[in-house]
């Protein structure tokens, strides 16, 4: 193996690792232009986020204010009088208990190179409200809908068996009762049944910290993978459930500026998938050179880098083919595709260049790892890193173990010969070793 040689391998490997940058690049260019062009899509025809806000109350108090004022009479005298106004005197309402059911079905559908996690959400609360000592009015009560692009059906709205109705989807819905007494307390009952995409999130206040008493929140879900986002309160009980998950927050008395959600669990996005394994289809191939080098100077009949252009541009093809597949097919049935054309490429190419064996039993061996097994690793969130790190120790070894009695001054002192006389000092140690 020569230092040209070397160099010539070298510059291969930089050449297609640009031009897995730039198939990287091009597939987080569509994956972003279809999210922004989808994700409005889908929530115009679905609906978006929720974000559910808990009622809000307050007592409008008129109060009969005397003010003293001052009049010029006729002639141009001044007098003082004394007048009585209605003043009106707003006196905030809080939840005295909430008692929350809510239902989450998870229904996951692809677009373009993006799979979408939509849900239905059957929503039930029942609040008691209490009145403050001292005060009596008219009592307001305003429900806020959780998404503007969203459908309400089945919804009921109750203020002490007073039905609300709503005014539009950005206003919600008020519902008012004349007289209210002093320390009384008032029953509201809110359900509806929507539809939303990736989070549900319940909110206590539009803003800052406040109080909460006697909060009873269950959460059923269709899912057993439901996370929760960053700034959110963790379930106090978390049950498997026969469909999925069953998650309860219960608080006594609480003060908090944070709210409650539940992220639903994703599926295997086709288009992020494949940037990532493009992106890292470089180490793949480094791997996969590196063993063949290896291979062809312990067996003294290294290949031309001609072969090995050839070879880079069968690895490239796995990917170029995934790219554009994952548009038309299932990501799991791509893949298999891929790899098919990928191995069949290199398999019959070698078979030619260095006989049956060669392409089969090694050559085919080292692309099922380091470009199948490798890939296939990046299916299994969280786990990649740690796929590759084994796979990079147990090549290390095994390589270290063919090279440990190769005369390398041998190797690179000239083409030809050097691989030969590697091999035969090889042999001759392991003659004597065995003697």
């Amino acid at each position: 193996m020569s230092v040209q040689r070397m160099l010539a391998i070298l510059f291969i490997f930089c050449c297609s690792t640009f031009a897995w940058f730039v198939l990287g690049t091009s597939v987080v260019v569509r994956t972003g232009e279809s999210d922004n062009a989808l994700k409005a899509e889908v929530i115009s025809l679905w609906g978006g986020p929720h974000v559910q806000l808990a009622p809000e109350a307050w007592i409008v108090e008129i109060q009969q204010r005397t003010e003293t004022v001052q009049e010029t009479g006729p002639a141009g005298e001044s007098t003082l009088r004394q007048v009585t106004r209605p003043v009106s005197k707003q006196h905030r309402v809080a939840l005295d208990s909430s008692r929350i059911e809510v239902v989450l079905e998870l229904e996951h559908r692809q677009k373009g190179l993006l799979w979408y996690d939509l849900y239905g959400v059957d929503f039930s609360g029942r609040y008691v409200l209490q009145t403050p000592e001292g005060i009596e009015g008219q009592l307001h009560v305003k429900f806020d809908f959780p998404a503007h692009e969203s459908i309400y059906d089945g919804f009921t709205f109750r203020v002490d068996g007073q039905e609300g109705a709503a005014s539009d989807l950005q206003s919600g819905a008020e519902v008012v009762v004349e007289i209210v007494g002093a320390g009384q307390e008032i029953p509201v009952e809110i359900s509806y049944r929507s539809r939303g995409l990736d989070r549900w999130t319940y909110a206590f206040q539009q803003e800052g910290v406040t109080q909460v008493r006697d909060f009873e929140l269950r959460l059923m879900a269709n899912a057993s993978g439901v996370d929760f986002p960053p700034g959110t309160l963790s379930p106090t009980v978390k049950e498997p459930d026969v469909d999925g998950v069953a998650l309860t927050w219960q608080f006594d008395n609480m003060v908090t500026g944070k709210t409650i959600g539940v992220d639903l669990p994703n599926r295997l996005n086709p288009g992020p998938l494949t940037s990532r394994v493009t992106f890292f289809a470089p180490i793949s191939l480094l791997f996969f050179l590196t063993v063949m080098v290896i291979l062809g100077i312990v067996q003294g009949s290294n290949l031309h880098p001609m072969h090995y252009f050839f070879l880079s541009a069968a690895f490239f093809a796995f990917h170029l083919l995934l790219a554009y597949l994952v548009d038309h097919l299932n990501i799991h049935a791509a893949f298999i595709l891929a790899t098919i054309v990928s191995m069949v490429l290199v398999i019959s190419y070698l078979r030619v260049v260095g006989g049956t064996h060669f392409a089969w039993a090694q050559a085919g061996l080292a692309q099922l790892i380091y470009l199948v097994l490798f890939n296939y690793a990046f299916f299994f969130q969280g786990f990649t890193g740690l796929a590759v790190t084994v796979g990079a120790i147990i090549t290390l070894f095994v390589m270290m173990q063919l090279t440990a009695s190769v005369d390398w001054d041998l190797v690179f002192s000239s083409p030809g010969r050097g691989e030969r006389e590697a091999v035969k000092s090889r042999a001759d140690v392991q003659n004597a070793a065995a003697s």
